[in-house]
């Protein structure tokens, strides 16, 4: 599933083409998604301008003219893809329709905006702006890494005492936003802490490190376009490359990229999700 980078990415994409922008049609190929898709839904979006584009955690907002909100998640195969016009005077034709192809919507420049998801775990909604906040999905969300919230006191105090593994705790929502299985396993290895450890039990500096530290991999992730496993694209449908530099996620059998460690990278399951660690510098 896209974690804070590739959403992250894929928001920077969509912008130039949708920013104070009108959906001039928007098409609805199917009723639902993961859940169904809002009432009336062409309809609401059709002659609104988008003032914003912005993320929250793994969710896309684009709030409209209207006074409503569409919200997107990308969900496990989920890709916003970009076509037509550009600023700049870039144009990438449109592609012929294709099978996945849920959600077109048709901007006033001549850009067109495509959700593709072949497995349909993506999800959108329509809420009024002001009450976004409070809608079901977004209103137990954390701070957000970037933000000023997020800072060293915070995690500290939101990890004391905490029984369950450091990596766990990184992967809870409402401890941070947007942080998912591959960068807590980077942000680990890079503060050379088991993922296995109880949070509540390392010290309070070493928790506080933990804050640029996660900043700093989804800082370098966001410039790589995100990591492309799978499903991931940017919006012109370039991969992302950050799983170039991966230290330790997939990485299993690899010798650890940590000047002066002779350990060597592990596979171990968690919560049924793969993480991955080197035992002799994470500890």
């Amino acid at each position: 599933m896209p974690e804070l980078p590739e959403v992250e990415t894929v928001r920077r994409g969509l912008a130039p083409a949708m920013e104070g922008h009108v959906i001039e049609r928007a098409e609805i190929r199917r009723p639902d998604l993961r859940w169904p898709l809002p009432a009336r839904m062409a309809e609401r979006l059709q002659g609104a301008r988008v003032i914003m584009l912005r993320r929250r955690s793994k969710y896309l907002l684009a709030d409209l003219s209207s006074g409503e909100s569409l919200l997107i998640h990308l969900g496990m195969s989920g890709r916003m893809l970009v076509s037509g016009t550009m600023p700049g005077n870039f144009h990438h034709p449109h592609p012929a329709a294709q099978k996945h192809d849920h959600v077109v919507l048709h901007m006033d420049a001549g850009a067109r905006v495509t959700f593709n998801d072949a497995r349909r775990f993506g999800a959108m909604d329509l809420m009024a702006t002001d009450a976004a906040a409070s809608h079901w999905l977004l209103r137990d969300i954390g701070p957000e890494p970037f933000g000023n919230e997020f800072d060293e006191d915070y995690l500290v105090a939101r990890l004391k005492g905490r029984a369950s593994p450091i990596k766990t705790a990184l992967l809870d929502q409402r401890v941070v936003a947007g942080l998912g299985n591959i960068y807590a396993s980077e942000v680990l290895h890079r503060a050379a802490i088991d993922p296995r450890r109880a949070a509540g039990r390392i010290s309070a500096a070493r928790v506080a490190a933990l804050v640029p530290i996660i900043r700093q991999v989804l800082s370098e992730a966001i410039e790589a376009g995100g990591s492309s496993l799978r499903d991931h694209r940017q919006t012109d449908g370039e991969l992302g490359y950050f799983q170039h530099v991966f230290r330790v996620y997939d990485r299993e059998g690899a010798p650890c990229p940590r000047p002066g460690c002779n350990g060597t990278i592990r596979r171990i399951t968690q919560g049924g999700r793969s993480s991955y660690l080197c035992p002799s510098c994470q500890r």
